[in-house]
């Protein structure tokens, strides 16, 4: 066993100024959603390195850290943009009303200021350190998701599939990194993104949707009708989300093969189970839902990586 040698009046103690700073510093990193940022970094380089792969290309050089690097900091921008948008109706929200604009510690102005700044660091080294037409789709990001995204949430229940748009071209950015055009890859990475956020989000909308009322959000569960349409569009999603999901087998689009072909057959047909249960309104299916769309996302990219 080990003794400290410190004392109590040898230790320094931590100031006011110092726990200041650091709250300070946690509330504009949280502002960037990181969980989320970290979905967009990995969805980046996997259409990156599986175009690199298939073209023969250098997987790992600048272009690549680049992309990955500025491709997050333009879906940072519109996070906190949005989140500067919607202030009031966060405050009504019990698990939003916490966070740093609503909560007052963040201004909405210094949150504005501080997504504008991320969004033109964004784009601007998309331009200079990867190509213009991935630029382009970073920008269509941010425009998509502050402009049409934002103000449809409160308005109709089809912002689920605007919102899924902006989330699904990362990946496509990847490839537009690496090769300078839309490819069939792109493409098929964009659908898969596509179609697995709408059960995701989905089981998100059902688990939260007394909390999505109280601020205001138009979401399908909420609707008349909207349970049932949520379950059932729920399933569909899923089902399609399995064909989709074998795309990058066909060799006009990737290395893929049986190993991939197998696994995500497999994960595809769990979590359609998981969304059968949703649809049947099972108890606790909707939250297993959810976390069935997180397990099965990152198992799929890593597998269709690793076999390239």
């Amino acid at each position: 066993m080990t003794v400290s040698t410190e004392t109590p009046d040898l230790l320094e103690p931590t100031s006011p100024t110092d726990d200041a700073a650091s709250s300070r510093f946690t509330d504009y990193y949280e502002l960037t959603k990181p969980r989320l940022n970290f979905l967009v970094l990995v969805t980046t380089f996997v259409g990156a390195y599986i175009a690199a792969r298939y073209n023969g290309q250098t997987v790992f050089d600048g272009t690549i850290f680049a992309a990955m690097l500025f491709t997050a900091m333009t879906a940072a921008s519109a996070g906190v943009l949005n989140q500067a948008i919607e202030r009031d109706l966060d405050r009504r929200m019990r698990r939003t009303a916490n966070r740093a604009i609503p909560s007052g510690r963040i201004s909405r102005f210094e949150a504005t200021v501080f997504g504008v700044a991320l969004g033109l660091c964004g784009i601007g080294g998309l331009v200079l350190f990867v190509n213009v037409l991935t630029a382009a789709l970073g920008l269509a990001t941010i425009a998509t998701y502050l402009f049409i995204y934002t103000p449809l949430k409160t308005r109709s229940p089809l912002n689920t599939l605007v919102g899924a748009i902006t989330g699904a071209l990362p990946p496509a950015m990847g490839v537009t990194a690496v090769t300078g055009s839309i490819t069939p890859l792109a493409a098929a990475l964009f659908a898969l993104l596509f179609v697995w956020q709408m059960p995701h989000f989905f089981g998100l909308a059902l688990m939260y949707r007394d909390d999505y009322a109280a601020g205001g959000f138009r979401m399908l569960p909420s609707e008349l009708g909207g349970d049932r349409r949520t379950r059932t569009q729920a399933l569909l999603f899923a089902t399609a989300l399995v064909p989709i999901s074998l795309l990058p087998v066909l060799p006009s689009i990737s290395h893929a093969g049986w190993i991939y072909g197998i696994a995500a057959s497999v994960l595809g047909a769990v979590f359609v189970r998981a969304a059968i249960r949703c649809a049947q309104h099972k108890p606790g299916a909707d939250r297993k839902m959810f976390f069935a769309s997180i397990i099965y996302l990152p198992l799929v990219l890593f597998v269709l990586v690793i076999d390239q």
